[in-house]
């Protein structure tokens, strides 16, 4: 009996319709791939192992028009839709569309409002005017001296849905906090919802709000003291064995402002049944970088919105003039050139790009290494090849196992600290960041490499799968335990001699479980850069495979995990497939763009 391996044809062999089965293994195939759609106008990449009938495969839409199985438009309930010349299947297809709608619904609503959110504004300029005068210094070091800070709150605070992206350090979190500073200050009882994909990354938008030092009085500090980070998940409330959540459309969340952090991580479908259960008066901000991964699953919403407008930071020449008139400081005022006559883009002024970046300079380091990275700046990048061109960054072509032993080395700080919480501290000062989880530069090889090295050196001793001070990040989420995906923790011995695996919850309070409760947990010397988003730490070493093959090989991979690092970093990669990597980028089939330029959800 002939068996087929390839899940993309089996999904094609489905449908009788000899027409229909090219564009059914296309369109599964891309949905593997991250994508949402298939784009029809586009010509089918040549590949050795596509099935002979998608040989000769015509492009446009023209035969699809004919088969019965595809709905024109999606308005009724076919398996397939073919809308703009993308070819989808019906529940992505809806995903975006609800997507969409609750946007077009946000920006509706906000209309009514907008007038008095301009007074309020004037009313409250003191108090604006003293919260930014706080703000970072004009440093004439020729960087975008703009305060697109103070442009990102008056746009928040005006707006009921604002999306605000930036690269690391350049102050997303602390424009929220000021949002959220001004909109405490006009109404004390305010509901805020703070989520994000991961409960690591919820867990520090939280923590970092509540560090923030503002010039406001208790009652404001408070309250940023009583905000409560969730994963999304948890937000909606999962009902147990199925896709739908707690709270939708019909029973949508209770919250004046819902926050959310990290949403490049976002898929399509959880960002629609999110969106969906955003009440219509309720503050939406989306925060994220737009450069760096897009979610594991199909879509890159974010991305898409970052890009659907032709140029970022867009303002009427009124809003501009509302902008600048809380910055005192002639050199940080807006320029000009951010005039732009009323466009009709739906997005126009309900994004901002936060450009200066307060941890990293970017003529130097870390942070001109990342922006040459998604820049492809091919002469920048070889700039660094040379040994002891940055002190910030390091690349190691040789895979040099001297320099990965002492990197390694690192880690005996965490196991040698006998305070848990100390030693929790410690293990998140430093990772090895893996691309690939097979082979030899994959995660698991490396995660026993450095098992092997410190067992040599006798910091451990891996005699079981739980063992003394094995590092372990959860892989799916314990609502039971109040551990979630993304957490990391430590195995160590309690007062009894019990070995328990310890963590430290969002309030910064050790939690003990046993490890026998936890069965989806991966040791985490090393973890992979997927799994790294939302994460930060002092050093981190990233390595590359040397095959040059490898499709997951992206300037988006590389810039989130060289930017996990905030003091430096070690790249261990061959030149070739370090510059190789930069040239490939990320380009997802969605119909966000189209359909926003076109105004119609």
């Amino acid at each position: 009996m002939h068996t087929i391996n390839d899940v993309h044809q089996q999904f094609a062999e489905y449908f009788q319709i000899p027409a229909l089965k090219p564009y059914a293994y296309l369109l599964s195939r891309k949905l593997s791939e991250g994508h949402i759609c298939l784009h029809l106008n586009k010509p089918v990449e040549a590949a050795a192992d596509l099935p002979a009938f998608c040989e000769n495969m015509p492009t446009g839409s023209r035969t699809l028009q004919q088969i019965p199985l595809v709905a024109k438009g999606g308005n009724d309930s076919q398996p397939f839709v073919l809308y703009q010349e993308r070819l989808y299947l019906q529940r992505y297809f809806r995903y975006e569309t609800i997507f969409l709608q609750r946007i077009h619904q946000f920006l509706a609503t906000e209309k009514e409002v907008l007038a008095d959110r301009l007074k309020m504004l004037e009313t409250h300029r003191t108090f604006i005017s003293n919260l930014f005068a706080a703000g970072p210094a004009f440093v004439a070091d020729g960087g975008d001296p703009a305060d697109w800070q103070l442009s990102a709150a008056v746009t928040g605070v005006l707006n009921n849905f604002t999306i605000i992206t930036g690269g690391p350090g350049t102050g997303k979190t602390t424009t929220v906090a000021k949002i959220l500073a001004i909109l405490y200050y006009l109404d004390p009882s305010l509901k805020v919802a703070l989520a994000a994909p991961t409960g690591k990354a919820a867990a520090r938008m939280a923590e970092s709000l509540r560090n923030t030092q503002l010039p406001v009085d208790d009652a404001i500090t408070a309250q940023f003291r009583s905000l409560a980070p969730s994963t999304i998940h948890r937000l909606l409330r999962s009902r147990k064995d199925s896709p739908y959540f707690v709270y939708n459309r019909e029973n949508p969340l209770n919250y004046d402002v819902v926050i959310l952090d990290e949403c490049s991580m976002i898929d399509v479908a959880l960002f629609a049944k999110l969106l969906d259960a955003v009440g219509n008066g309720t503050r939406l901000i989306l925060l994220g970088d737009k450069d760096q991964l897009a979610s594991v699953e199909a879509g890159s919403l974010f991305g898409d919105l970052c890009q659907a407008q032709d140029a970022l930071n867009m303002f009427t020449k009124e809003r501009l003039a509302l902008i600048n008139s809380f910055i005192p400081d002639e050199r940080r005022k807006l320029p000009d050139s951010q005039i732009k006559a009323n466009d009709p883009h739906p997005l126009f002024q309900h994004l901002v790009e936060l450009r200066r970046s307060h941890r990293f300079s970017g003529d130097k380091g870390i942070g001109k290494f990342s922006k040459a990275i998604i820049a492809n700046d091919q002469v920048a990048i070889h700039g660094f090849l040379a040994p002891g061109a940055d002190e910030q960054v390091v690349i190691d072509e040789t895979y040099s196992k001297e320099l990965f032993a002492q990197f390694v080395a690192g880690y005996s700080a965490f196991i040698v600290e006998k305070d848990v919480r100390k030693a929790l501290q410690l293990l998140n000062d430093l990772r090895v960041l893996c691309a690939i989880r097979e082979g030899e530069e994959g995660l698991y090889a490396i995660n026993r490499n450095i098992e092997k090295i410190l067992h040599d050196k006798r910091l451990i001793r891996v005699n079981a799968e739980f063992y003394e001070n094995r590092p372990v990040i959860l892989t799916r989420n314990y609502y039971e335990h109040g551990l979630f995906n993304g957490d990391t923790g430590i195995i160590r011995t309690d007062e009894q001699g019990v070995l328990m695996a310890w963590f430290e919850d969002s309030n910064g309070e050790l939690k003990a479980i046993l490890p026998g409760y936890l069965t989806e947990a991966e040791t985490v010397f090393a973890m992979t850069i997927h799994k790294s988003q939302g994460s930060e730490f002092k050093e981190v070493m990233v390595i590359l495979p040397r095959a040059k093959d490898v499709p997951i090989l992206t300037r988006e991979l590389l810039y989130t995990g060289v930017t996990r690092a905030k003091q430096k970093v070690y790249v261990q990669s061959s030149a070739e497939v370090l510059l190789l990597t930069a040239t490939r980028f990320v380009e997802r089939a969605s119909g966000i763009g189209q359909r926003f330029a076109d105004d119609r959800p």
